[in-house]
């Protein structure tokens, strides 16, 4: 295998600009904490990031995220982060940029900072990439998470009988702004939050016959006019087959992405996804992971039998250099379950607890979720401590001079 090309500092930068604040909601090369990234012969990659505060607790998320990124592309061999702590005029700065951005997000998405989005691809159709989805949906509000789904599948939508959600989209009025309010199903201690053009059509025989321009509005209005509220953990999209325009659109729309591959043991299956992963990478998304859908089957006596192959996902993931996140077995059950509304992560087969499993090394490894206190407010926390201390001084000052 032929060795890949080093990434230059500018394609860095480009990498880093999917790295965002969790607070501020920016990404930490516009907001300018991005004080240098270099990269030697050897793809030993240094970076260094000025921090509003040294004692930034969202330090180890950003930190967790460069890592991840950078460390995921090809060439790269080790990644050693610098911190420094911008100077007042530069915290100004930052805040300054942060509430511009906010004030000029006509054009962004209403995903919060706070929220991980996760793209579920595949290089080709009939690899069970929405039951996938829908399944980490189900597994990850099993454990408490509020979890999005968006269905960006316009053609091929789903996800709706998959998760057992019917009815239409309702909307509202925001100031001057109309926006669309999400299907929810609760599930465990969690909640699910759906959007699908399967709500918007009369019925889902309905046949949507839309060029590439339509497809990306229609996915674009999904992002940007949905209110998924700033507790959404997780944002799935079950993203359409295949590199086209829908892929090229959502990637400029959120550039902080992750992308998990779906595919399955066939080595057609494989050659075909790693084209998802090429495209992923072109784009600047982080790849995570990826997922082997439809294994093995194993019988009533115990006999397993690879009716697709066996050996493409560890393929794919090695040619990526990437997790192998899990191996879901083939079950007559995950589809009935499709079909039936109640995802299959719900049971006890073993293909649930390969969802299980998979949910947890996303939660823990892959994609962990966000940090949910801020920078801020370890600084407004800070002031107002002194603050107290000043007015205790001040108090027994005046009790002794009583």
């Amino acid at each position: 295998m032929a060795t890949p090309a080093l990434p230059s500092p500018d394609d860095l930068r480009s990498l880093l600009r999917g790295v965002i604040d969790p607070e501020l909601g920016s990404d930490i090369v516009d907001l300018g904490m991005v004080r240098g990234a270099t990269i030697d012969a050897a793809g030993q990659v240094i970076v260094t990031i000025a921090l509003t505060t040294s004692g930034c607790p969202l330090r180890a998320q950003i930190q967790r995220d460069i890592r991840t990124r950078i460390g995921s592309v090809p060439g790269v061999t080790h990644v050693k982060l610098d911190w420094t702590e911008m100077n007042q005029a530069e915290k100004s700065r930052a805040m300054e940029k942060a509430r511009f951005n906010v004030s000029q997000r006509e054009e962004d998405t209403a995903i919060g900072p706070r929220t991980r989005v996760v793209l579920v691809a595949s290089g080709k159709g009939g690899v069970g990439k929405s039951s996938v989805t829908a399944n980490l949906a189900a597994a990850l509000a099993t454990r408490g998470l509020t979890v999005g789904v968006l269905d960006a599948d316009v053609w091929g939508f789903s996800i709706p009988r998959m998760l057992g959600v019917s009815g239409r989209l309702e909307g509202r009025m925001d100031g001057e702004r109309k926006v669309m309010l999400p299907m929810e199903r609760k599930i465990g201690d969690g909640v699910v939050r759906i959007v699908s053009m399967g709500f918007l059509v009369e019925d889902e025989e309905t046949a949507l016959m839309w060029r590439g321009l339509m497809l990306n509005r229609g996915v674009q209005h999904f992002l940007q006019d949905v209110v998924w509220g700033d507790d959404l953990d997780y944002l799935l999209i079950d993203m359409p087959p295949g590199t086209g325009d829908v892929q090229m659109g959502v990637a400029k729309l959120v550039p902080r992405a992750e992308v998990v591959v779906v595919t399955t043991p066939a080595l057609a299956a494989q050659k075909v996804a790693i084209r998802a992963v090429s495209m992923a990478r072109k784009s600047f998304l982080r790849v995570a992971g990826v997922i082997e859908n439809m294994s093995a089957f194993t019988d009533n006596h115990g006999e397993v039998h690879a009716l697709f192959g066996s050996g493409g996902g560890q393929t794919l993931a090695d040619d990526a250099g990437v997790p192998l996140l899990g191996q879901v077995p083939i079950e007559p059950l995950v589809s009935a379950g499709g079909d039936a509304g109640e995802p299959e992560v719900l049971g006890d087969s073993l293909a649930a607890q390969a969802f299980r499993d998979i949910a947890e090394r996303l939660v823990t490894e892959a994609v962990p979720p966000a940090e949910l206190a801020g920078c801020s407010a370890r600084m407004m926390e800070m002031a107002v401590a002194a603050l107290d201390a000043e007015d205790a001084k001040a108090s027994s000052a005046s009790s002794a001079a009583v």
